[in-house]
């Protein structure tokens, strides 16, 4: 993560931080990630069965793309210069605007929103995700996390 002194974390606001290299979304990916969460309806994890479906193939779960915004935006998110510990403080919104096809690839472009000193060394800063698909015109989903920073 790029860090900046935290006189300059608002002259970041409003403008895009950079987008992640592109992540095939496997089969493999999903069946783990149904696994773990013990989400397994068919459209996710039966291949045969989701053929017969509007959209062809299975899909990443939502929450599936979701959960890879940490990882994706690690090396594009900005942080506050002397940062000692970084937490996930939820999303403001989510809106999922179509499904990720199995073996799509993904990227996340981050741009940040806001950068607000919460409490002395403590700084919320909050970013606009869009996942993007390629080849596709609309993203996966647009998505606004918030990151506590402790300085």
């Amino acid at each position: 993560m790029p860090s900046v002194p935290v006189t300059q974390l608002k002259d970041y606001v409003g403008k895009e931080l950079g987008r992640s290299a592109w992540l095939t979304i496997d089969q493999q990916r999903i069946n783990q990630f149904a696994e773990c969460t013990g989400d397994h309806q068919f459209i996710h994890v039966d291949p045969e069965k989701a053929k017969q479906t509007p959209f062809g193939s299975t899909i990443a779960h939502g929450f599936l793309s979701l959960s890879l915004i940490p990882m994706l935006m690690e090396d594009i998110m900005i942080t506050p210069q002397g940062l000692k510990m970084a937490i996930n403080y939820g999303l403001d919104s989510v809106r999922f605007i179509q499904p990720v096809k199995v073996d799509s690839k993904v990227r996340l472009v981050v741009s940040l929103t806001d950068a607000n000193e919460k409490n002395p060394g403590q700084w919320l800063l909050k970013a606009k995700a869009v996942l993007e698909i390629e080849g596709q015109e609309k993203p996966a989903y647009i998505a606004e996390p918030l990151t506590l920073c402790f300085v």
